[in-house]
């Protein structure tokens, strides 16, 4: 991926903007060379085109990873939060809002977050031990017993 790339994804899309998976491409190389605040349009409108499948989950893991890393939390917790909706099954999408939940200042729902998905796929056999424990433990991150 490089500006030429670029450039011959630019075109295609001008020649037919309302092709999803043309504009998804776009935000996609917008992102990997570094053009992060320019690839958030062509992310909305592949979404909003109705890009679907694996491009789909991909749609909306650049544009709350984008929102993110430019500083826009609460924009990529409602694009994250909207895409584990859909896609209850991609945990990528559950790491990635973690990370936002964390830049919000919501530590300890992202460790809880986090500790969920490492217990339901890890295949470390010294982890998948203690799964049961570390289940429970999420939840009661601050509790005590005396």
């Amino acid at each position: 991926m490089n500006e030429t790339g670029k450039e011959k994804l630019l075109f295609a899309f001008s020649r037919n903007p309302d092709d999803p998976l043309t504009a998804y491409c776009c935000a996609a190389i917008h992102d990997k060379l570094g053009y992060e605040q320019e690839a958030v349009p062509f992310y909305l409108k592949s979404l909003e085109n109705g890009i679907s499948g694996n491009e789909r989950i991909g749609a909306f893991l650049g544009l709350g990873s984008t929102y993110r890393t430019l500083g826009k939390y609460e924009k990529s917790a409602e694009i994250l939060k909207r895409g584990v909706k859909e896609f209850p099954e991609a945990n990528e999408l559950k790491v990635f809002y973690t990370m936002t939940l964390y830049n919000l200042g919501s530590h300890k729902e992202a460790v809880q977050e986090l500790l969920k998905l490492l217990a339901e796929t890890t295949k470390d056999e010294a982890i998948l031990s203690y799964r049961r424990a570390i289940r429970f433990y999420s939840d009661n991150l601050d509790k005590t017993w005396e």
